[in-house]
């Protein structure tokens, strides 16, 4: 070979020994590039965008620092139906969640089922003791921490701020989703409220929101004065279709999130949602930190709030005292 023929195969053997030298090693630092914490999100509401329910919850995230697709992976999977969770819970374990974050009893108890290592943070769930998710409030144990709203409690006092708003109230109409756990307790707490105040209940189960319109029906046949909707995750989804069947029937009715009385409702009686949404993501945060939930006691809410609408009481005739209004946190003119 020529002295020139030489001096060109040395480089250009080099560049291909380098070039295959990087092509083998490609695979390896991709392989090793640190893998996002996945959060695996387990709701009802069927899209993750423009879900003003979550808003507080995904805001907190941020604030943390945890962004999707920067510093975490979230996948949002819907049931479309509070008994079909079995599906997407195990879809998160294989998918490898490190943390599963559930938006109902239903959820949690499906992610329960799928596995008893990965923490599960619940978001203001109604009742995790009585539904038997956790030991108890102070030391859940096992693999569920989070927030509550104690739904039962939110209950009795929805049923005296109706009582106290509507004159010779004797009859309500209460709409519940027995497939949902939590509906026993609140019933229950509804029931033993209601004899002192001297109402009787029209207690309507439904399996589905096609069945709102029939159990409204019942209620106007009925004659019943009011309407109360207990707090499971099926009745936010279809919340305005609930406000407008109260309109329809020109019923006043008290709610569990202020989200229905921006929708038209009269009135609701909440824990401060926002408030535990968004203390549910530093929940998070202590898990995907290492934190054993087990050993994190559930949040409680401290404060309650109370949202009013004027002018859908001005369409029922209804006045609210000045004691409910400066009472009120939230006021609607």
């Amino acid at each position: 070979m020529s002295s020139t023929l030489k001096s060109l195969a040395t480089p250009i053997g080099a560049v291909l020994c380098a070039a295959a030298v990087l092509w083998q090693a490609a695979p390896t630092m991709a392989q090793s590039a640190p893998r996002l914490p996945r959060i695996c999100f387990l709701t009802v509401d069927p899209v993750a965008t423009g879900n003003n329910r979550y808003t507080p919850f995904f805001d907190r995230l941020r604030e943390l620092g945890f962004v999707d697709g920067q510093t975490i992976s979230l996948d949002w999977l819907s049931a479309g139906d509070d008994s079909a969770f079995d599906r997407p819970a195990a879809e998160c374990v294989r998918r490898g969640a490190n943390v599963i974050v559930t938006g109902s009893t239903p959820a949690t108890q499906a992610a329960k089922r799928a596995t008893t290592t990965i923490p599960i943070v619940m978001l203001v769930l109604g009742d995790p003791v009585g539904t038997g998710l956790v030991a108890s409030l102070a030391k859940p144990g096992g693999n569920v921490t989070g927030t509550t709203n104690l739904a039962p409690q939110m209950m009795v006092k929805g049923l005296e701020l109706l009582h106290d708003t509507v004159p010779r109230l004797a009859r309500v109409l209460v709409i519940t989703y027995p497939r949902d756990p939590i509906s026993r307790g609140q019933v229950a707490a509804l029931e033993q409220a209601s004899k002192p105040l001297g109402i009787e209940l029209l207690v309507r189960g439904i399996d589905g929101a096609q069945d709102l319109a029939a159990a409204f029906a019942a209620g106007e046949q009925a004659h019943v004065q009011g309407v109360i909707v207990t707090v499971e995750s099926i009745f936010s989804v279809h919340r305005q279709a609930l406000v407008d069947l109260v309109h329809q029937h020109r019923l006043p009715a008290v709610f569990s999130q202020n989200l229905f009385v921006r929708a038209g409702g009269l009135m609701s009686y909440d824990a401060n949602r926002e408030v535990l949404a968004a203390r549910t993501a530093d929940y998070v945060d202590k898990v995907l930190k290492g934190m054993s939930p087990g050993d994190l006691p559930i949040e409680q809410p401290s404060v309650f709030n109370i949202a009013i609408n004027k002018r859908t009481a001005r369409e029922l005739g209804i006045t609210f005292t000045p004691s409910l209004l400066a009472l009120a946190d939230e006021v609607i003119e």
